[in-house]
């Protein structure tokens, strides 16, 4: 029988549960500060050099629960409409500009069909495009708007939640062994991603690819989605000019180099969303094998005194402050 963290490993009750976080990745990362914030005494162990060496590192950081509802099952948005204020609360640079839904003129049909799967938006025509984003005046004539929603740049996300976690007591430490030793703690939280496959069935790689584009001749306010039949993009806008571009989902756990047809398509995506990207400069592509259970939901599982944050799938910022909860409801014993 499993004991609540006040009566492990014989501390005395009401004591402070030591916790081991595995994982420094989004998911890891937000179980930490959270554990944290609920009185734990936690270290994060990450086996990479810094924190966010995972796909984390690669995600677009769209707070965008009811985009999302597209093409996920309800629970998705149900669960993480209230991320973007734990992420405001959180970290600095989080924007809340909404985000905006588009689609080339050969596709304009696929705005309602993402219109029909989805709620909590505007219908914006070209004049209303134009005022919420004036460089792509004149470029589209229909979209949605929908304004509940922002997005956050991932990589200073993850940077903020590691500094917070230090401010709060605990401790993070990178380069460490796979084999870190965990005894002196109550408890373990595995947040390893793909890592962890061999010790949580059905979990698999899904293969995501992004574009990091430096454009100083484009401004964009929010980001925008960019509809398509086969393959749907995003663009998020960065600080100094720079834009995040992805959205590749390939059922592959090949972590080697972006595919050439990959490339093509989300250069042309940018390009069709302003020509000036036609002048951009490529900083840096990279790839990310994104961890998933057969259903794409994300889950907290638990086998001893580990608990399993995992299967993020493409929901890792959404959904990690709802599982980050949970996990820190198992180590107190609320559950």
């Amino acid at each position: 029988m499993e004991h609540s963290g006040s009566e492990q490993a014989g501390r005395p009750s009401g004591a402070r549960p030591r916790v081991l976080v595995r994982g420094a990745g989004v998911a890891g990362l937000v179980t930490a500060v959270t554990l944290a914030e609920r009185g734990a005494d936690v270290t994060l162990v990450e086996i990479g050099p810094r924190v966010g060496s995972g796909a984390s590192w690669m995600a677009g950081g769209m707070l965008a629960p009811w985009c999302e509802a597209e093409a996920a099952p309800p629970e998705v948005t149900r669960e993480s409409v209230d991320s973007l204020d734990w992420w405001d609360a959180h970290v600095p640079g989080v924007i809340r500009n909404g985000s905006l839904v588009l689609a080339p003129p050969r596709d304009v049909g696929e705005i309602a069909r993402f219109a029909r799967r989805t709620s909590h938006f505007e219908m914006v025509d070209g004049d209303a495009i134009a005022g919420l984003e004036p460089d792509l005046g004149g470029r589209f004539g229909k979209g949605l708007f929908f304004p509940g929603e922002g997005h956050v740049d991932p990589r200073a996300a993850l940077c903020a939640l590691s500094d917070r976690l230090v401010d709060l007591g605990g401790h993070v430490r990178c380069d460490a062994p796979p084999d870190e030793p965990d005894t002196g703690y109550d408890r373990v939280v595995d947040c390893t991603g793909i890592a962890a496959r061999s010790r949580l069935s059905g979990l698999r790689g899904v293969r995501g690819e992004m574009l990091l584009l430096r454009c100083p001749d484009v401004t964009l306010r929010r980001s925008v989605r960019m509809l398509h039949p086969r393959i749907p993009v995003y663009i998020v806008p960065r600080a100094d000019h720079l834009f995040m571009v992805g959205a590749t989902m390939v059922e592959s756990e090949n972590a080697g180099g972006m595919t050439l047809r990959s490339m093509v398509e989300l250069l042309t995506a940018a390009y069709v969303l302003h020509p000036a990207f036609g002048e951009a400069e490529i900083v840096e592509s990279g790839i990310g094998l994104r961890p998933a259970y057969p259903d794409n939901m994300p889950a907290v599982t638990r086998e001893g005194r580990t608990v399993y944050v995992n299967g993020m799938y493409r929901h890792g910022f959404l959904l990690s402050p709802a599982r980050a909860r949970q996990a820190a409801d198992i180590v107190f014993g609320a559950v």
